[in-house]
């Protein structure tokens, strides 16, 4: 597959050029052409450029408001509320982390909630920028119903994402970001995009039945990852992101798109952690034992969480330059 290279700068150019000439406001196009930069510059392709697509095919649909100025609302407690009023979630996610630091330090733990918002990004970002700022972080999302329970046959539950950060002081975060499907949806279409099958385990069709055909895949349902164990945690997400913030299921949020191929509309839940506050006073002691403990995973030969993504970061900050597929390019150039 021919590849293209692209600089930080031109990614970030491509992105905001296709978001304000779709109809994104200037304050989202720049939140949301960042974003994708950061993304792409890490070699998570899956969130990258690509979900260009989804944000032009949302806002083509006419449901998706493309200016919309979130409103922070807070009070005297830990929760701070981030109501991002029909627009994409990370202008209103970068608006209220500020006030969530804040409050985290001063409580020792806090959360933001961020409603009514399209969702169709990464959480690592978030997680990975509180974690630079000496917190651990929890952020959780639903999606569409396209994830089928341990032992179901049709969707009910999202991919919903758990991210989780761990602060390192001048070394790079602890970070993991992954879906409590088997496969990310946008990994299954990239599959699509190139022509090959999916492993065995992480799809059904619309029969229900196992498949490992990214076309049939998308017309049916994904799997959990770890049968019931993924399964429970997909249903945490849920009620952790929906419910308990009084915003949308996956169930819901795809009833509300009412088949329209766009980005999900729901809520997103982010949860930081002070260690100064709640080690009592022992937070230097906390590090020295968390970093004993990832030195005896890689001591092993095992990768932590994060590693390969700071590498290829590294690597193309050097170089200057990402690379994405030809076929990708002429197709973002063409919107």
């Amino acid at each position: 597959m021919t590849q293209i290279r692209l600089t930080p700068d031109e990614i970030h150019d491509l992105a905001h050029g296709i978001l304000t000439r779709t109809g994104y406001g200037e304050a989202h196009a720049r939140a949301i052409a960042s974003f994708l930069t950061t993304c792409q510059m890490d070699d998570c392709g899956s969130h990258g450029l690509f979900r260009l697509f989804m944000c032009v095919e949302t806002m083509r649909r006419g449901t998706i408001d493309g200016t919309a100025e979130p409103d922070i609302v807070t009070d005297d407690s830990a929760v701070v509320r981030a109501d991002a009023r029909g627009g994409i979630s990370l202008l209103a996610t970068q608006s209220g982390l500020p006030l969530l630091i804040e409050r985290a330090r001063r409580f020792g733990v806090a959360a933001l909630a961020v409603n009514r918002c399209y969702h169709f990004s990464a959480l690592w970002p978030e997680v990975e920028q509180l974690a630079r700022e000496g917190l651990s972080a929890l952020s959780m999302v639903p999606s569409h119903a396209w994830v089928a329970p341990a032992g179901g046959t049709r969707g009910a539950l999202g991919t919903n994402p758990i991210a989780f950060a761990w602060p390192r002081g001048d070394t790079d975060p602890l970070v993991f970001d992954l879906a409590t499907s088997a496969f990310a949806r946008g990994e299954i279409e990239l599959y699509r995009r190139a022509g090959k099958p999916l492993p065995e385990g992480v799809a059904l069709d619309a029969d229900g039945k196992p498949t490992t055909d990214p076309e049939a895949a998308m017309r049916g349902a994904m799997c959990t990852f770890g049968g019931h164990k993924g399964s429970a945690l997909s249903l945490m997400v849920e009620l952790l992101a929906g419910p308990l913030i009084g915003d949308m299921t996956s169930l819901e949020s795809m009833a509300y798109a009412e088949g329209r191929p766009e980005a999900p509309y729901h809520g997103q839940i982010i949860v930081a952690f002070d260690p100064a506050r709640l080690s009592g006073g022992r937070a230097d002691a906390g590090q020295t034992s968390a970093e004993a403990l990832f030195a005896e995973i890689a001591g092993q030969g095992a990768r932590l969480p994060a590693e390969r993504r700071y590498a290829a970061r590294a690597r193309n900050r050097e170089r200057g330059y990402a690379e994405i597929a030809q076929s990708l390019y002429d197709d973002l150039k063409a919107l």
